[in-house]
């Protein structure tokens, strides 16, 4: 995984890092999901089974983010919290 900062201009642009823009080219279209505190960059010609994957596990984490600051979470042994996962 690659990991780089970068600023926003007054106008709202983000400039992506020149090693992080390797396989983007002028003209493709980029998806950009946010949610509270993060944002989510993809390729918007891989618009297929993963943006819908995508899309799920960020509903997910979010429900389970406001869950948590609710006081609505719950201990369990890894093997239980395991097989919770891969219902996901």
């Amino acid at each position: 995984m690659d990991i780089s900062i970068t600023k926003i201009s007054s106008k709202g642009q983000v400039v992506i890092p020149a090693e992080m823009r390797k396989n983007l080219h002028e003209g493709d279209k980029l998806l950009i999901i946010q949610n509270e505190d993060q944002i989510i960059m993809k390729k918007a010609s891989k618009l297929d089974k993963e943006l819908k994957e995508d899309m799920e596990f960020a509903k997910k984490t979010e429900e389970a983010w406001k869950s948590f600051d609710r006081g609505e979470f719950k201990s369990m042994d890894s093997d239980k919290f395991l097989k919770e996962i891969e219902k996901w």
